[in-house]
């Protein structure tokens, strides 16, 4: 399963019902939380998610309406005697932030909690089942976008006709990779007899906070789906440049450009109550857009 499930999709300030910004990917057996506003840990009990299954936390840069919700996830936690250690990717300010916070309330955390500072683009997380990346966006203050990719094997085993031709299990991982199997006789057992293409690889680039910049269409390029920002409507893109934060259109015509497979929008502004308006800007552009509306999971 990869999946991204929101769990807050508003601007700086709450409004409407809306929260700021945090999402859950799901990639196989493993939670990512991408941001973490205020109010997160009331969404993970309200979507039931658990807060026991997330390992890795990221956060994009320092406004507020992206982690102030952080702290109380990490008390929650201890007071919930987590025992395995916790990776957090951020900003480097943030480890200092926290140390402060939990010194001043006395607090020992029961777990590890591993800081890792974002200080370049690249791959930060490497695991056997998936990868991320991060990469610069264009705000106000340093801010880091996300890019998760899953891994496959090339080929899946079609275990009947692997097994009618005598292949042992212990080639198998060697079929999945592409590899021809040689019996003792000699006899050569192609890999396209016995096995099929795997579907391909997705992704989803997570493009936090950022003024319209062209630069991210080669970094998301072809990406099965990725979240930007629309925080303002079609009309106000001087008001959107003057915060370093992007349009409706503006977010589409990245998508557009960088051939992605789907666009959520997210952000929101609180000026904005009723949001048909940013789906049907962004439509016109890129159809295939969706808005990250709160406790929706969508599937890649």
């Amino acid at each position: 399963m990869f999946a991204v499930t929101i769990l807050g999709n508003n601007s700086a300030l709450p409004a409407y019902d809306r929260h700021p910004s945090a999402q859950i990917v799901t990639i196989n057996d493993e939670l990512l939380l991408i941001d973490c506003g205020e109010g997160t840990q009331m969404q993970l009990s309200r979507y039931k998610i658990k807060r026991g299954k997330l390992n890795h936390i990221f956060i994009s840069h320092l406004h507020g309406d992206h982690y102030f919700g952080l702290i109380g996830l990490i008390s929650s936690m201890a007071l919930l005697n987590r025992e395995q250690p916790l990776h957090l990717f951020a900003p480097s300010g943030l480890e200092e932030i926290i140390a402060l916070q939990l010194k001043v309330a006395a607090t020992t955390l029961p777990y590890e909690l591993i800081f890792h500072p974002l200080d370049k683009e690249g791959i930060i997380l490497d695991t056997a089942k998936f990868s991320v990346e991060t990469f610069h966006t264009q705000h106000r203050i340093p801010c880091w976008g996300f890019l998760i990719k899953e891994k496959k094997v090339p080929r899946k085993i079609n275990k009947e006709k692997a097994v009618l031709n005598n292949i042992p299990a212990a080639f198998y991982s060697s079929l999945k990779m592409g590899y021809d199997y040689t019996a003792k006789d000699g006899t050569v057992v192609y890999n396209d007899q016995v096995t099929y293409p795997n579907t391909p690889i997705r992704s989803y680039a997570y493009c936090a906070d950022t003024i319209y910049d062209e630069r991210l269409i080669e970094i998301v390029n072809n990406i099965t789906m990725i979240y930007h920002e629309a925080t303002y409507l079609n009309g106000m893109e001087e008001r959107a440049a003057a915060r370093f934060h992007s349009t409706t259109a503006q977010a589409a015509t990245i998508a557009l450009k960088a051939n992605v497979g789907g666009l959520l929008l997210g952000h929101f502004s609180s000026k904005f109550e009723e949001l048909h308006d940013y789906l049907k800007e962004a439509s016109a552009v890129f159809p295939n857009t969706q808005l990250a509306i709160e406790g929706v999971t969508f599937r890649l």
